[in-house]
């Protein structure tokens, strides 16, 4: 097993910036896998205190510990969070076989507005998720759209939303804001999911990899639309991805078709700025 870090690319950051959520499947061994079903249904898990440093929280050796050494998980959340996020919490969702009932769509605690700021979600699957299982209900490209808790849960279904079915060992990490929900268990087997929410605590800016930052690939990420995007407002999110990578990549002149430049344009301003000089 590889050992170093693997940080992401540009572009795979900016994927995560338009979709809001980036999976990395079967990146956990089988060994830990059959480990975490028997750490979960025995509750073995410590509670942490909100903040609490990943050292503190997991110490050296503990199953959760382990998960985030990983070269694979550990890459991708120093490049979202950097090196030393804070937990915010933890917990274990599991859900019964012929459960009948599934979680209304949401997003995580509440309205939040941080513009140059975000959290980060890891969902663990130590099993294989079959679509009778249900698994994780995910609205790509939702979560710049910024809502408070349930306030979607009205919604049953929406274009191009994702149920997730995924190997054994598949690591879902998401920003604070997506919409989602936990699908009812149609299946015969318990099933297990283990999340994780990480605060950053160094600003968020170019913790990736970034030679590929000038690729046309970081555009086209950065360009995409989903179904469920009304066509006017489409142009909103993007807007709002733009506002986001400049953030991430301390580049206030990135703009894509000259939206965010337009309608930050400010003559009178920069002439009275001219005047006093």
């Amino acid at each position: 097993m590889p050992t170093t870090k693997q940080l992401l690319s540009s572009a795979e950051v900016a994927r995560f910036t338009a979709h809001g959520f980036l999976r990395l499947d079967g990146v956990v061994p089988r060994e830990m896998n059959e480990e975490a079903l028997g750490v979960f249904a025995a509750g073995a898990l410590p509670a942490v205190p909100y903040g609490t440093a990943v050292p503190v929280a997991f110490p050296e050796g503990s199953f959760a510990r382990r998960l985030l050494e990983l070269p694979a998980v550990a890459g991708a959340l120093e490049s979202l969070v950097g090196p030393d996020p804070a937990v915010d919490h933890h917990f274990v969702h599991t859900r019964p076989p012929h459960e009948g009932s599934a979680q209304p769509l949401h997003a995580d605690a509440l309205i939040d507005v941080r513009a140059d700021a975000f959290d980060v979600q890891l969902m663990y699957y130590p099993q294989e998720v079959t679509a009778g299982m249900g698994g994780t209900l995910v609205v790509p490209g939702s979560h710049l759209r910024r809502i408070n808790e349930s306030d979607t849960g009205r919604y049953q279904n929406l274009r191009g939303q994702t149920r997730l079915t995924c190997p054994a060992g598949t690591v879902l990490l998401l920003h604070h804001g997506i919409w989602h929900g936990g699908r009812r268990n149609d299946s015969d087997t318990v099933r297990h999911m283990y999340k994780i929410r990480f605060n950053p605590t160094v600003p968020q800016v170019r913790l990736w990899d970034t030679r590929d930052v000038d690729s046309p690939a970081v555009r086209e990420e950065l360009r995409r639309t989903f179904p469920w995007y009304e066509q006017a407002t489409a142009r909103l999110e993007i807007h709002n991805r733009i506002l986001l990578w400049r953030s991430l990549t301390a580049d206030p002149g990135f703009d894509i078709d000259h939206w965010a430049t337009r309608i930050s344009n400010r003559p009178a301003a920069h002439a009275a700025s001219r005047s006093t000089v």
